[in-house]
């Protein structure tokens, strides 16, 4: 990761490109501990469906102290320390406080419990791929956001460029517009517009660096670090735009490889598996069930004894609740298929739209260049027009606005191109972190 210079530190900030901003971000970017925790979260729910497969053995200890007759008796009896004194009437029907220390040692473990505990495994592995295609989607969402950051500071910079140039050029049009008042060939009213149009630009230099400045800052939130860093942003190669290619590859990719459609998916299948589990409620279940137990009054001697065998369970009436959950589960698969249905709708509409936008943008570069090329030339005729009293200060001043405005369209149409493929890219879900 770049290291920003220290307050102490005189030297320029550190360079930071595209590339290694997308990896700090995917390093630091909150959301992507996120995506990480929800992974461990799903992976350790399948140890947790896992756990009703293996023997469950339980430690119990326990005090009692009483003078009911029959737990007195089966406490005494349990300390194995009856004797035939116990069995007199009195003895029996008015009891001695007794007290009893409980050591107990149980074990159950399912030898057949028609599938549900499989069928719940099977969910939570369902799950955990389900959380890795909503961790991917995070990472696509954090790659376009830090694409979009870093072109927003990049065009920032470029109008605080543009912005800089026009101030020079205006300044050279108010030195000769300053020398042609002083030889008298225009009125002063002429220098004035021209030193009225030098302190617009200031005041439009400075709002545009604050935007510069909040530019910065969303793309350090982007990347997950301070907004205070500062890096230097390496302005990557430009090239000619190519355009975006034809609507339907992109909308297969995005049913191919979109993630959250993926996720969608498999919560569909999570509840098929609810649906089966919630049916296999009517078969009987099997347990081996076991204890041993050790009683003592005082340690001193202890009675022990152990249980073995085998339960099984067999619900013949329990009030429709079987039913109800039955219900229940055919219910949310229909409800999880329409939302899968509409999803795919969503998707669809989505990579349409992200497309018609780079199709846009990629044809407003050509019109911008168009444009550029031709303020660039009529700032040239006026200048010279006016310099030869042909032309007033209003023309001059305009032209040099038309100029300023289609550098600044110009350099917006190449970032917005790029914005906007990243936002089809991420549409289609083949946003990765070497997007050019």
């Amino acid at each position: 990761m770049p290291r920003a210079a220290s307050a102490g530190e005189t030297s320029s900030p550190p360079p930071l490109t595209l590339e290694e901003a997308i990896k700090t971000g995917l390093k630091e970017n909150p959301m992507m501990s996120v995506a990480r925790f929800q992974i461990d979260a799903s992976a350790a729910r399948i140890s947790q469906a896992r756990s009703g497969l293996y023997p469950r053995v339980d430690f119990n200890e326990s005090f009692v102290r009483t003078t009911n007759p029959a737990q007195a008796f089966s406490m005494k009896l349990n300390q194995e320390r009856i004797t035939s004194q116990d069995f007199d009437p009195a003895r029996l029907n008015n009891p001695s406080a007794i007290q009893n220390f409980g050591t107990t040692l149980s074990l159950s473990m399912p030898i057949y419990e028609a599938g549900q505990i499989r069928r719940g495994v099977e969910q939570a592995k369902l799950g955990r791929e389900s959380a890795s295609f909503s961790a991917e989607r995070i990472r696509q969402e954090v790659i376009a956001n830090i694409v979009a950051a870093y072109v927003g500071v990049l065009l920032s910079e470029d109008r605080l460029r543009v912005i800089h140039q026009s101030i020079e050029t205006a300044n050279a049009n108010e030195k000769m517009v300053r020398s042609r008042y002083q030889n008298g060939f225009v009125v002063k009213s002429d220098l004035l517009r021209a030193q009225v149009r030098l302190a617009e630009l200031e005041q439009e230099r400075l709002n545009i660096q604050s935007q510069v400045d909040v530019a910065r800052a969303v793309l350090n939130a982007a990347m997950g670090l301070e907004t205070d860093r500062l890096f230097e942003l390496v302005r990557p190669e430009e090239k000619d735009s190519i355009p975006p290619g034809s609507l339907d590859r992109w909308r297969q990719e995005s049913m191919k490889n979109r993630p959250d459609i993926q996720e969608l998916r498999l919560q569909e299948m999570i509840a098929e598996e609810e649906l089966k589990k919630a049916r296999m409620a009517h078969l009987p279940s099997l347990y081996l069930t076991g204890s041993y137990e050790v009683d003592s009054e005082d340690f001193s001697q202890t009675g022990n004894n152990y249980t073995m065998g085998v339960l099984l369970r067999f619900n013949i009436f329990g009030g429709f609740g079987t039913e109800s959950k039955i219900q229940e589960a055919v219910a949310n698969l229909q409800q999880t298929k329409a939302r899968v249905k509409q999803f795919e709708l969503v998707v669809e509409v989505e990579a349409r739209q992200a497309f018609s936008q780079a199709q846009s943008a990629f044809e407003r570069i050509r019109v911008a260049e168009t444009a550029l090329n031709q303020a660039q030339e009529g700032l040239r005729i006026v200048r010279n027009r006016y310099e030869n009293g042909l032309f007033t200060i209003v023309n001059l001043l305009d032209a040099e606005v038309s100029l300023q405005q289609a550098k600044t369209n110009y350099r917006r149409s190449l970032h917005d191109y790029k914005v906007a493929m990243a936002h089809l890219f991420l549409a289609s879900g083949t946003m990765s972190e070497t997007f050019r």
